[in-house]
């Protein structure tokens, strides 16, 4: 049966890297963004590394207009439809604190609109009893940290939409996985002091393709960001707020 992965977010470090991987077992891919040059290089380099089909898709989760396309494209495409979101925006939290107007845009481009468009492809997943979803969260969402609570709490909401709609899908033959990483060595990532254990994109891709293969609900990436996590949830929040991490 044809695989097809829409990507959104495809110019992400960590959406190149699964783009790359999935082409290279022969899957067509259909890499959604905002910058359509920078988009077609990697659609060039996606073809060159044996993707069945390759194409360039406007997708902004600012702007809803682009979503319908989208949607309307999957409907017609013959076999599995695929989704993987690799969409959010993270400017520093002193920035959103001095203008509290930033907030709307990181909750659009990390949980309303990617949600908003998942939505829109959740139908069509149901009617072929077929595909999978995955959904890039972030650690961050595990808890509200004092550095990035407007990002975690944004994340934190995307997580809980992805629980539930994996409930949604489960029932006609889809899945949904929920992929957490951990510090990633990307454009989002540069620079930002006290970063640590930084993963390779490609690390994170064949992690994400082996929770899909063995369909898992929720990963963390590199996997000992799960115990660093459940250590954290575990500090008395009288003691957390206290802390600066």
């Amino acid at each position: 049966m044809n695989e097809t992965w829409i990507i959104f977010g495809a110019t992400s470090s960590m959406a190149r890297a699964f783009a790359r991987a999935v082409s290279e077992r022969g899957d067509a891919v259909w890499l959604a963004g905002r910058d359509l040059a920078d988009i077609g290089a990697l659609a060039t380099d996606c073809s060159l590394r044996g993707a069945a089909h390759a194409e360039v898709l406007e997708f902004d989760a600012r702007k809803p207009e682009t979503f319908g396309p989208i949607a309307a494209k999957a409907e017609a495409a013959e076999g599995t439809v695929n989704a993987a979101v690799f969409v959010g925006s993270m400017p520093p939290q002193a920035d959103i604190d001095a203008d509290p107007s930033l907030l709307d845009g990181v909750v659009t481009d990390s949980h309303a609109g990617p949600a908003r468009m998942l939505h829109m492809l959740a139908p069509i997943i149901e009617a072929r009893g077929a595909g999978c979803v995955v959904g890039v969260g972030s650690v961050a969402g595990d808890r509200g940290r004092i550095g990035n609570y407007v990002y975690g709490s944004a994340k934190a909401g995307f997580h809980t939409y992805l629980s539930g709609l994996r409930n949604r899908l489960t029932r006609s033959g889809g899945h949904v996985v929920t992929v957490k990483p951990g510090f990633v060595d990307t454009a989002m990532t540069w620079g930002i002091p006290g970063m640590f254990l930084v993963a390779a994109p490609e690390a994170v891709a064949s992690d994400i393709l082996k929770a899909v293969a063995r369909k898992r609900d929720t990963i963390y990436t590199p996997f000992f960001w799960r115990f660093i996590m459940l250590i954290i949830r575990s500090i008395p929040e009288r003691i957390f707020k206290k802390m600066s991490i």
